[in-house]
């Protein structure tokens, strides 16, 4: 009987993952038929049926119309969030390596930045930025960005930080190394785990991000590429399949940022939940 439990298990925890996937495999694959198919083939076909002619001119017409805004979101993620994992390893690193007084109470300040809504945050940040000049502005759109990713970037690379031992620090400044060395040459080359993570999680989130784009970008040469998928929809009806396609797109940096980096996400969240 105990053998028979110990094979009925995995079995049922295989067949439980699989589910999973399957259904999180049926909006892709939705995605990917609709944007392979013709307007009329779209009407006139149930939406589970497979493409018959694989419309491929369809990626190359969407493209056309969201480059602009597909250049606009890839400028915005790979300056800022470079520039707020930088920030935000700084922050942590104070918290967890220098003798800061209050170093838990500064930690809990931080944290209220994520229990703030962001709806609640809209009209005095709306305010800034225009008094500021800086609506429609790469600058001010990263700026914001930046701002809401602090406090979870902390969280995750104090966590990771704490893992590190200190002895480390104690042989570091026996060298000679100052604060700074030691942040650059001990901390940051053993945090590569964190920081993918980081990487991803923060490129994913800043790529499709869409009401603050929404709100403080409203200059259509500005927009990002979520708020660009708009353009597809008109006044009186929406082109599926262009949209569709143009979804697909919008994928293709996630996941090549996931696949760069997935080798350490795992120990990356691992050792933050552990610190």
């Amino acid at each position: 009987m105990y053998q028979q439990r110990r094979l009925l298990t995995p079995f049922l925890l295989y067949a439980f993952l699989i589910i999973l996937v399957v259904i999180f495999l049926i909006p892709i694959v939705f995605i990917a038929a609709t944007s392979l198919k013709s307007n009329s083939e779209l009407v006139s076909n149930s939406w589970l049926t497979l493409p018959k002619h694989y419309n491929w001119q369809n990626y190359l017409n969407a493209w056309t119309q969201i480059k602009p805004y597909f250049m606009n979101s890839l400028i915005i993620s790979l300056v800022k969030v470079p520039i707020g994992i930088v920030v935000e390893a700084l922050a942590a690193y104070a918290l967890t390596r220098m003798a800061i007084k209050r170093s838990n109470l500064i930690f809990a300040f931080f944290l209220v930045g994520m229990m703030v809504p962001m709806q609640a945050t809209l009209v005095p940040l709306n305010i800034i930025l225009s008094r500021l000049h800086l609506t429609n502005t790469y600058l001010g759109i990263m700026i914001i960005y930046i701002g809401f990713g602090v406090p979870f970037g902390i969280l995750i690379l104090r966590g990771f930080f704490r893992t590190i031992p200190t002895a480390l620090d104690e042989a570091a400044v026996i060298d000679g190394c100052g604060d700074w060395m030691k942040f650059i040459k001990i901390i940051l080359p053993l945090s590569l785990p964190a920081l993918a993570t980081l990487m991803i999680l923060d490129f994913i989130s800043t790529w499709n991000e869409f009401v603050l784009a929404q709100i403080f970008i409203t200059d259509d040469s500005m927009r990002t590429v979520t708020t660009g998928l708009l353009s597809f929809q008109g006044e009186h009806n929406t082109d599926y399949t262009l949209l569709n396609a143009g979804v697909m797109i919008s994928v293709i940096p996630q996941l090549i940022i996931y696949l760069i980096f997935q080798k350490y996400f795992v120990s990356g969240m691992a050792g933050s939940v552990k610190g």
